[in-house]
């Protein structure tokens, strides 16, 4: 019998992939709701229009994954600093390989990680950005070019992530005709 990380990882078709996480949603207490989908289509057009070299379909899967055990309701920085713990381990109980738990776990800072895998940074980028411009209950979402520089200035200050330069040139390109 197929695992569910087999079954979604198989899946080629991004909305049958959104299909199957919102049927996932609704039968196991997963965080899945529409900002996710967002930072994953901006993971999504990264990828293809840069034309970088990694693997889309793990990435979208992961984009979709890494936050399964947020919470819906206002996170503590106690909790912020623990989801992607609980994340990861919850996805390697559904079969994911440490790999990708790993990849999952380190889409934020908030972990004990030496060396990061290159899918992580790609998956950091996308949570930040696609999170600062999204609107919250305690904020409206910032401007493109405001969320980007909070962005590099002030989350990744200090950090290497080894596709920030791509990432600006993307969203200096490509996402303002999106938006």
């Amino acid at each position: 019998m197929q695992t569910f990380a087999e079954y979604i990882l198989n899946e080629d078709d991004f909305n049958k992939k959104i299909d199957i996480m919102t049927y996932a949603s609704k039968k196991a207490p997963i965080y899945f709701d529409k900002s996710v989908i967002f930072k994953t289509i901006i993971a999504k057009l990264f990828i293809e229009t840069m034309n970088l070299d990694v693997d889309k379909n793990l990435i979208i899967t992961a984009s979709l994954l890494c936050s399964c055990k947020k919470s819906h309701d206002a996170l503590s920085l106690e909790k912020v600093k623990t989801y992607a713990k609980e994340s990861a381990e919850y996805l390697a109980k559904l079969g994911f390989s440490p790999r990708f738990c790993k990849i999952c776990l380190e889409h934020n800072r908030y972990n004990d990680s030496v060396h990061r895998e290159k899918e992580s940074d790609i998956l950091e980028l996308v949570d930040q950005f696609g999170g600062m411009m999204v609107d919250r209950e305690e904020r409206r979402g910032f401007p493109l070019d405001e969320a980007l520089v909070l962005l590099e200035h002030r989350n990744l200050k200090g950090c290497n992530n080894i596709f920030l330069e791509k990432f600006k040139e993307f969203i200096g390109t490509e996402m303002e005709i999106i938006v």
